[in-house]
């Protein structure tokens, strides 16, 4: 397989993680964004809280496997991202501490006051992770304030604070109301009586203000003056990872070119509407399962649409374009990428067939009855 194919290649599959997790992992932090308010005594939040808490750390490796994938295939994005985005990803760290903590404990101890407590943790933990990556897609699309010199040694500029931008904080509510919709929807699924209403209530609140809030972010990606990107000259596909190689120009319909040259890829924003639009309308009508289908579709849609608009952009720079990294300029050598790939075929089949057994060994509603009765529910 040559070069520009395997780095291709890479991407889709740095995609597909990005979605596996969004969908898998995402349900979990949005029953965890839900928790404190579908749930009205300490039964009825356990009912939420043991809907996940089985699968939640084995849905994390879709998070971790995208992290080393990145790491080892993309080395300039991981260093890029992990200096420009440190203190929001230690943010994220930091939230996602309170999950195993919090399934681990808030039971332990029957005080009201402490399981309160770590209600509220749980909810901090599937909240705030969600709008940290979306405030981060926000600001990926806007570019970000780094260079390399000549040296190829990295200088960030940006500051935690200036990411914190109207554009990138209304990416980071889509991406919220996006996985508060995923968790809705599967807890509506898991459930019966009156968690099952309030999740199937606010599965549909989050489904209509996600796209409301994804159709205003498109408007203002239009025609509020956010900048794209084009490479001009001296990008090779085939060529080594050196970004500086390249020239880049700044311009206001740029994000809307491979849209203007490739219709089909407007299935994918259509994708992100309709998925939830549907999940909406299912999820009302009782039909559970389908509208966690249409929700996770929804998901796709949303994560292509704008990854789709950039390419072969990753990580572009506002400050200074030429020192943007795109799939063509930011990879791994030919081989790592080539012996990566093998491990690909190897092992995501096993994860894969692992993670649809384990779903089907805890299929199932919840009650409060099998909850009282301690059954297999332990959180």
């Amino acid at each position: 397989m040559d070069y520009a194919t395997l780095k291709f290649l890479w991407w889709v599959l740095v995609g597909v993680l990005l979605i596996g997790f969004a969908i898998m992992d995402g349900h979990d932090m949005g029953v965890g964004t839900l928790l404190p308010f579908v749930g009205k005594n300490d039964n009825e939040r356990r009912i939420a809280i043991n809907s996940v808490a089985p699968h939640w750390d084995g849905n994390q490796v879709w998070f971790i496997t995208g992290g080393g994938a990145l790491f080892a295939a993309w080395p300039l994005i991981y260093a890029a991202a992990f200096s420009g985005f440190y203190w929001a990803m230690l943010l994220v760290l930091f939230a996602l501490f309170f999950r195993p903590v919090g399934f681990e404990y808030r039971s332990k101890v029957k005080d009201p006051r402490w399981r309160s407590f770590w209600d509220w943790a749980l909810f901090v933990g599937g909240f705030v992770p969600p709008v940290i990556f979306g405030v981060a897609f926000g600001n990926l699309l806007q570019g970000v304030a780094f260079e390399f010199d000549r040296d190829m040694i990295l200088h960030f500029q940006d500051s935690f604070f200036h990411l914190l931008n109207p554009f990138g904080l209304l990416c980071g509510l889509v991406a919220s109301a996006m996985i508060t919709m995923q968790g809705g929807t599967y807890l509506s699924h898991r459930s019966v009586g009156d968690v099952q209403a309030r999740a199937t209530r606010y599965a549909r609140l989050a489904a209509l203000v996600f796209v409301v809030l994804f159709v205003a972010a498109g408007f203002w990606l239009k025609f509020g003056g956010v900048q794209g990107f084009v490479i001009t000259a001296g990008s090779d596909p085939n060529g080594v990872a050196n970004p500086l190689l390249k020239t880049v120009a700044r311009s206001a319909d740029a994000w809307w070119l491979n849209y203007r040259n490739m219709p089909w890829l407007w299935i994918f924003p259509v994708l992100a509407v309709g998925g939830a639009l549907a999940a909406a309308w299912l999820v009302g009508k009782g039909k559970t399962l389908s509208s966690f289908v249409a929700s996770s579709l929804s998901i796709v849609g949303t994560i292509v649409t704008p990854s789709a608009a950039m390419f072969p952009f990753m990580m572009p720079s506002y400050n200074h374009p030429a020192s943007s990294l795109t799939v063509w300029d930011a990879s791994s050598s030919h081989l790592t990428l080539g012996i990566m790939l093998a491990g690909v075929v190897l092992f995501v089949p096993i994860v894969l067939v692992y993670t649809s057994w384990a779903y089907r060994m805890m299929r199932g509603k919840i009650t409060e009855a099998q909850i009282e009765a301690k059954d297999k529910y332990l959180y």
